[in-house]
């Protein structure tokens, strides 16, 4: 199944899009990690099989974020080989790992912006990965697997100078407002099969910067779930962002960083589409 949300911000409506392309209210107050615990996924299926969900009129609708303000956005860095080397990093023996503030996600198309003082404001295609169960110290890859509600497109725009030459974490680079569009839908688990086959392409004002592949991730889908769960509990509704391939700015000759007025699309077979016009902050 896709699930979205749309509406103003702050407004959102949870929905469920159908086989024939229409939206249905899913009649579930949020989606959410409650939503994803008690079962609202197989509830919404139900109720969608049985024909028991109205049509949500969609023209003119913001689509938001797929699922409400996670508790935490942990993402992988360095994660595909291709993207270390230009960066200037060795390929990691364990994943590198780092947080982004859940305030920073944003509808799939709302507006990015640079921030202020910013010069390396940068994009990255990533797979998201939707936690749909509380998950700690998992022992295999099925276990693994077997907590994920499913997959959506994340835009992790980060900037360089923040993240590379002020010192400290990466976290600072990653965590400015609007830096972390995410959706259009999210696709549960199920729909989307084998997450290590999925094609993952960027383009910033029409040209193409990123064009990978999933089955390139130094550490695939199953050991980044079950490696993060040795550290800490993994809850419903937190979002795990896998790394991004080779193409972002900052390895490109010249350095074609983000300015306001470029305009990011970005897709991942079978996940949907996203776009964003870049602003300033």
């Amino acid at each position: 199944m896709k699930l979205l949300r749309v509406g103003p911000v702050g407004q959102e409506k949870p929905v469920v899009l159908d086989g024939a392309g229409n939206l249905r209210d899913i009649g579930e107050p949020e989606i959410d990690g409650a939503f994803l615990a008690s079962g609202g996924v197989a509830r919404v299926r139900a109720a969608l099989e049985r024909g028991a969900l109205p049509v949500v009129e969609a023209e003119g609708l913001r689509i938001g974020a797929p699922i409400a303000r996670p508790g935490k956005i942990v993402c992988i860095g360095l994660n595909y080989s291709d993207h270390a080397a230009e960066s200037g990093a060795e390929v990691p023996a364990e994943p590198v790992v780092f947080m982004k503030a859940s305030n920073t996600m944003i509808g799939p198309y709302d507006e990015v912006l640079v921030p202020r003082d910013s010069v390396k404001t940068d994009w990255e295609v990533e797979l998201a990965i939707v936690i749909g169960q509380e998950a700690r110290y998992l022992a295999s890859r099925e276990e693994a697997l077997g907590v994920i509600a499913g997959y959506a497109i994340s835009n992790d725009v980060s900037e360089r100078e923040f993240q590379l030459e002020r010192g400290g974490q990466w976290d600072k680079g990653k965590s400015c407002e609007t830096f972390n569009p995410l959706g259009p839908w999210l696709v549960t688990a199920d729909e989307v099969g084998d997450p290590q086959n999925l094609p993952l392409r960027l383009w910033v004002n029409g040209e193409v910067r990123q064009d990978g592949d999933t089955k390139n991730m130094i550490f695939d889908v199953p050991e980044v779930v079950r490696y993060l769960s040795q550290f800490m509990v993994l809850e419903p509704g937190d979002v795990i962002n896998t790394g991004t391939p080779a193409g972002v700015a900052m390895g490109m000759p010249g350095q074609p960083y983000l300015r306001a007025g470029d305009v990011m699309e970005l897709e991942i077979e079978g996940l949907g589409r996203q776009r964003q016009s870049v602003g300033q902050a």
